[in-house]
């Protein structure tokens, strides 16, 4: 039962009992069948196969073929190695164009490997990049563009492969939000050169940790699986460049019992989504980001847009409130690429061709969602935001003679919690 906040003073963040006793988290990772998994955990070590191409890593790979209709699926040990191998296999080189409103591995994947990110600003509306925009930023080094889904709502696929097309470049999609969403009703994976999933552990389907790319170039398959294992052809035959990118049976496992519960994992989130959007609509300042009903969606993420102005607290104050009432909400993707390392150093100026991505990155929170939440929690975080909103300027005023804040999760030590 949560504690209810009837005056500013029961704000945990000045001194009061925090609402929940324990943490409620933006991606609990979600588990399953714990039995179907323990079986195929016993099943490997019992057979002694724990790695290298392995009977649940094939069955892993036909079903998720089989449950978004593309020809090719080759599982990794994550999706940032995954994204590496993809850049290296396809050819890109020089420059490629990307949002920085996104999580940093997207450019660190290409910037590992010495190519180029050039950010580009997004659609405030889709929070997705933008188009338009791209074309402005292709030059001669340019050889790819990557778009992202965030939120599992997918870019704007079309316009990207036309720009693609006319300028002879590469169209990766960074899918790694968007498995078992739709665009204009065929399932995300089949869209561009190759598009890429995450199944980190707190991706709403994973494998423990683990990712894929997915395409429908028979070529470009053959070389992933074989740039995925150290560029071997058999048994002592190397054929090309390649690195350790092998996702393991343990891994694959989990993988296949996530995908048991699909539909489970989706029909939880989507309960967990309509329940804000209903209640989330009394606190002035605060929109709830919406998703298309006419399409398959996982529902993964909570977004919320605060408005400062009309809601009277800043969203950075919003998230230190609710992390001390331990609601531990996330403000993706804070404060964006470009302004991380090290690409705020090498590029300083790009911030002024990105005032979209920085007006959205101060604005963006992200709240608990999954199955390890559900009704009762989701009122109380929706009657405590409104508390909150109802009583910013109270709160503001308070504000400098509060203690310093400092929860446990937010500490280096805790990076699974930033993915």
């Amino acid at each position: 039962m949560a504690v209810i906040k009837s005056r500013v003073g029961d704000l945990a963040i000045f001194g009061g009992k925090p609402a929940f006793s324990s943490e409620l988290h933006v991606g609990r990772p979600n588990i399953g069948d714990r039995e179907a998994l323990l079986k195929r955990i016993n099943d490997l070590l019992d057979r002694k196969r724990l790695t290298n191409d392995g009977p649940f890593l094939r069955e892993f790979e036909q079903r998720i073929c089989a449950s978004i209709g593309v020809k090719h699926c080759v599982a990794v040990c994550n999706a940032t190695i995954g994204l590496e191998i993809l850049a290296k296999a396809i050819g890109l080189s020089g420059e490629v164009i990307l949002p920085s409103f996104t999580f940093v591995a997207t450019a660190h994947a290409l910037r590992w490997h010495g190519i180029t990110p050039v950010f580009c600003d997004i659609d405030p509306t889709t929070h997705n990049i933008d188009p338009q925009r791209v074309e402005e930023l292709i030059t001669s080094r340019t050889t790819g563009i990557i778009g992202v889904h965030l939120w599992g709502r997918p870019c704007e696929i079309q316009k990207l492969e036309e720009i693609a097309r006319r300028h002879n470049l590469k169209l990766l999609l960074d899918a790694a939000h968007a498995f078992a969403c739709s665009h204009k009703g065929q399932m995300v994976g089949g869209f561009g050169n190759a598009e890429l999933f995450s199944f980190h552990a707190i991706k709403f389907v994973n494998a423990f940790e683990g990712g894929a790319v997915v395409t429908n170039n028979d070529e470009l398959a053959a070389k992933l699986r074989l740039m995925r294992n150290f560029g071997f052809a058999g048994l002592d035959t190397v054929t090309s460049l390649g690195t350790n990118g092998k996702m393991s049976e343990p891994s694959a496992a989990m993988g296949l019992t996530s995908l048991e519960s699909l539909k489970g994992f989706i029909e939880a989130n989507g309960r967990n989504y309509q329940l804000y959007k209903q209640q989330l609509t009394k606190a002035p300042g605060i929109s709830l980001l919406h998703y298309q009903e006419n399409e398959k969606c996982n529902y993964q993420y909570v977004v919320l847009e605060i408005n400062e102005t009309v809601a009277g607290i800043s969203r950075d104050m919003l998230d230190e409130i609710l992390w001390a009432e331990n609601v531990l909400t996330r403000r993706y993707f804070y404060p964006g690429c470009h302004l991380m390392e090290p690409y705020r150093t090498e590029e300083p100026e790009a911030r002024v061709r990105l005032p979209q991505t920085e007006r959205l990155a101060k604005m963006v929170l992200c709240l608990p969602t999954g199955s390890a939440i559900g009704s009762t929690e989701i009122t109380a975080i929706c009657a405590l935001i409104e508390f909150i909103v109802k009583h910013a300027e109270a709160i503001r005023e308070r504000w400098s003679m509060k203690p310093v804040f400092r929860h446990p999760w937010r500490t280096a030590s805790s990076l699974e919690s930033h993915i």
